[in-house]
């Protein structure tokens, strides 16, 4: 397998070789486009300044030698040579003294020589630091009724040899400084995702608080606080779907097990009419009460799925509100309750069959934990902001501590658990009215009642 350090290191080197190239070659082409150029005019002038000195002031064999080993020690390479092919050199010796061909034509024709241009086998600059004949200039002179050819070059192992030792340091001083920040840069890297993906390991075997401390101002870091995120949303739902496991079987085992105890009892042959009828009244609860809890649950399954189809349509809110109410009419009667609604006018986009849960659990739940006598309200407005549906009751309200949890799965206050309810009603009302894009929020207060309020914005 291919680490990400191994990467990351190769990568990097490659891109400062490819750097240390793409500068090699910037610099040569700078070189041969201009500073070859410039070069070959200095050495030119050079070499004219030497000949006019030798021409215009008469030297003797001797003097003339020791002018030139002067020049010479100034740092220049000489060649001298004159119309009969003899060479004399001075200063320290060329590597190649062939003579190039197109050098005889300062002899010949009184050319100036320039060996920089000639050099087109040689890679960039690298022939201005060949220490052969053929990279010189040369022009040329006459002395004593003598023609004469001057090839002069710098000696670069003296011109340059500081410059070369600053460069060579420059240039390793940089690579290895690049090299060691790579490496460190790669190990501050590779450091977190290494632990991330120890974490990933813990949480495939269900480890929800595997400790992942990464403290870093970058993309990593941001990566850690979402992925430390996760593990508390998993390690919420593993415990939700533990919870709802248990829920679930509980809520199934109860109604179970009275069915299974009373059609036993009913098999008994001197069983009295009063109690056959009871126990089979007994039984039918039992039966609707895991229906209803069949068909939740089939509903909220449903409506966890990310693409519920939902059928939207438009009606008229305000008439779905009076048809809920009729359907519980002979409840609210029997209950003693009274109930009153003020429904305007309103057209909604929605999926109403949906929302027909809504307003059902809404209002058994009122029914349900209210009081003998007591009251529910129903209103229904709309304005810029919204439409707003509340439900209003004097019922038995809420704890203030069981508010927050109120629309979580199961979860069941004490009056509750002693009506039989499911627990599942408030969050199927939670899930539909997400998905109409609403919000719902519940004020309430114990033995005062509880007031539900939904707003769900213009589409």
């Amino acid at each position: 397998m291919k680490t990400l350090y191994r990467q990351f290191t190769v990568a990097t080197l490659f891109i400062l070789a490819i750097s240390i190239l793409i500068g090699f070659t910037i610099a040569n082409i700078f070189y041969v486009t201009v500073t070859k150029e410039e070069t070959i005019r200095q050495n030119v002038a050079i070499a004219e300044e030497i000949v006019s000195t030798v021409q215009n002031v008469p030297y003797s064999d001797e003097s003339f030698t020791g002018y030139m080993q002067a020049v010479a020690k100034l740092g220049y390479q000489i060649a001298l040579v004159d119309s009969a092919g003899n060479t004399q050199f001075f200063g320290e010796p060329f590597d190649d003294t062939t003579f190039p061909e197109s050098a005889t034509r300062v002899l010949t024709e009184n050319e100036t020589y320039t060996g920089l241009d000639n050099l087109t086998g040689e890679i960039f600059m690298i022939g201005h630091f060949t220490n052969e004949l053929h990279n010189t200039v040369g022009v040329p002179f006459e002395q004593g009724g003598e023609r004469y050819g001057l090839f002069i070059r710098p000696d670069t192992k003296l011109v340059s040899t500081d410059i070369h030792s600053v460069l060579i340091g420059f240039v390793a001083a940089i690579a290895l400084v690049s090299i060691i920040g790579m490496i460190f840069m790669a190990r501050q890297l590779t450091r977190p995702i290494v632990q991330l993906t120890e974490a990933t390991k813990h949480i495939a075997r269900e480890n929800y608080s595997y400790p992942l401390d990464i403290r870093r101002n970058d993309e990593i870091g941001q990566l850690s606080e979402s992925f430390n995120l996760m593990q508390t949303q998993l390690q919420h739902n593993d415990l939700a779907r533990k919870s709802f496991i248990s829920n679930v079987s509980h809520d199934f085992q109860s109604p179970l097990m009275n069915i299974q105890g009373y059609a036993d009892l009913l098999k008994s042959p001197n069983l009295a009419e009063e109690d056959r009828l009871a126990y089979t009244a007994i039984i039918d609860e039992e039966a609707k009460r895991l229906s209803s809890l069949t068909r939740q649950l089939l509903l909220l399954t449903s409506l966890d799925q990310g693409a519920y189809p939902m059928k939207v349509i438009e009606f008229q809110l305000d008439e779905q509100l009076r048809s809920a109410v009729r359907k519980y009419r002979w409840r609210l009667e029997e209950e003693d309750i009274n109930l009153s609604y003020q429904l305007a006018p309103t057209r909604f986009d929605g999926d109403a069959e949906l929302l027909d849960n809504v307003w059902d659990n809404l209002l058994t739940n009122a029914i349900k934990y209210n009081k003998p006598g007591g009251s529910i309200e129903i209103t229904l407005q709309s304005d810029e902001t919204g439409i707003t549906v509340a439900f209003n009751d004097s019922g038995l309200g809420i704890p203030k501590d069981a508010l927050p949890q109120l629309f979580d799965r199961f979860y069941r206050v004490d009056a509750a658990r002693k009506k039989d309810s499911t627990g599942l009603g408030l969050s199927i009302v939670h899930q539909i009215v997400s998905l109409h894009h609403g919000t719902i929020r519940v004020n309430s207060k114990e033995d005062e009642g509880s007031e539900f309020i939904l707003h769900f914005p213009h589409p």
